[in-house]
């Protein structure tokens, strides 16, 4: 018999034809957060444009730890599927040997928070590094998850740790007193990378690990490109193309200062534009590259954003620093109409009962993705992604 991992209900609903998603399906006694939004004028630099989303009203989420908080303080740990023994909450007799494997990992919430996970967050360690395939939440002190994971490190298969933990990245932070904080405004602290949206998509929309390798070794080569055009002579294509892992590859020097050259500016610009748009409830980002709009990002709160900007932008900027196709600038208009255009064909449900619904959302160019906390005093949306295709 196997360990006993944290169970979950599966639902899939398939519907023909077209119908409006509100991004998630609003049940009795939840709150719709699919509506409400406007966009704002847009943050441009070089070839990133991001266009802030406040919101009709904000939800409270200062109960929920974030992976970066978690894994900081200890409460948070996450390992290969094969260690799953010194995990148990509750002695679990088992007569099979667990070995480590490429799309599994397990994680405890040891915590008394509930814990938000997203998808393309990237943990460091174990047997290679990995990337999180979708958003979850696991509640407090939780018995070990089985997570579903996307390895970002092809060519590495030996143990760096027992455990995994955050990159090597540095953010500023600015989170006194809450959750998790290590100290005040201006302070700076490790966090687990936030893949660029072309190996999210990957994880997220095709959930194949080969062509989550492939879309690594694609972005992989291109910052190689990138790094080599702005120093000739230096060696840091070679070691960039050498290295099987996504993680050091955004972590070199050499891509650091590329990536900062796009994302520093909009970084700033956007912190102050959030502090002043705290009450009118700055909630997410539409983003475009090159003049075509790629992604948004979307949060129950100002303060969940504010947690996870620093990282989100950066993996925008890297997606920048690597689009060489040339558009025009995108407009308001045409992002309004992307945040606004959530007619499907399709709708894909995981469901997980008192804890959180998955929806997923197929519709013509594009998917969305809406994670719902039904925890008790929830029932509302705590992100929602949307994807082009």
């Amino acid at each position: 018999m196997r360990p006993r991992l944290l169970a979950m209900v599966i639902v899939i609903v398939v519907v023909a034809g077209t119908f409006r998603a509100n991004l998630s399906t609003v049940r009795a006694g939840e709150q719709s957060t699919a509506s409400g939004y406007k966009v704002l004028d847009p943050i441009r630099h070089g070839s990133l444009t991001v266009f802030p989303v406040v919101a009709a009203k904000s939800y409270p989420t200062a109960e929920f730890l974030t992976l970066d908080e978690g894994l900081r303080s200890g409460e948070v740990v996450v390992t290969e599927y094969g260690n799953i023994r010194g995990l148990l909450r509750r002695h679990t007799p088992a007569t099979q040997h667990d070995v480590a494997e490429v799309n599994r990992l397990v994680l405890v919430n040891n915590s008394k928070h509930p814990l938000l996970l997203l998808a393309g967050e990237i943990v460091a360690g174990g047997k290679q590094d990995r990337v999180i395939g979708k958003d979850r939440i696991v509640p407090p002190e939780s018995d070990p998850v089985d997570l579903s994971v996307f390895c970002v490190e092809p060519g590495r298969w030996v143990a760096t740790s027992d455990h995994f933990g955050a990159s090597g990245t540095i953010y500023p932070t600015a989170t006194a007193g809450r959750i998790g904080s290590v100290g005040g405004n201006g302070d700076t602290v490790h966090g687990t990378l936030m893949a660029q949206p072309s190996v999210r998509a990957k994880a997220m929309a095709d959930k194949d690990q080969n062509q989550v390798w492939a879309e690594v070794r694609e972005q992989q080569q291109s910052m190689a490109v990138e790094v080599a055009n702005a120093s000739p002579s230096s060696s840091a294509p070679g070691e960039i193309r050498s290295t099987s892992s996504y993680a050091r590859v955004m972590e070199s020097k050499e891509v650091k200062e590329k990536v900062d050259e796009v994302a520093k500016p909009i970084e700033q610009n956007y912190q102050s534009l959030i502090k002043q748009l705290r009450d009118r409830k700055a909630v997410g980002v539409v983003v475009a590259v090159n003049g075509r709009i790629i992604w948004s990002d979307i949060f129950a709160s100002t303060e969940l954003l504010e947690k996870y900007w620093p990282k989100l932008v950066r993996s925008y900027a890297s997606e920048a620093v690597v689009t060489r196709a040339k558009g025009g600038e995108a407009s308001l208009a045409q992002a309004e109409a992307f945040l606004k255009d959530m007619e499907g064909h399709k709708e894909t449900i995981e469901n997980e009962p008192g804890i959180y619904r998955h929806t997923e959302v197929s519709g013509d160019g594009f998917k969305a993705f809406a994670l719902t906390s039904l925890l008790p005093k929830t029932g509302f949306d705590v992100h929602v992604a949307k994807m082009a295709e």
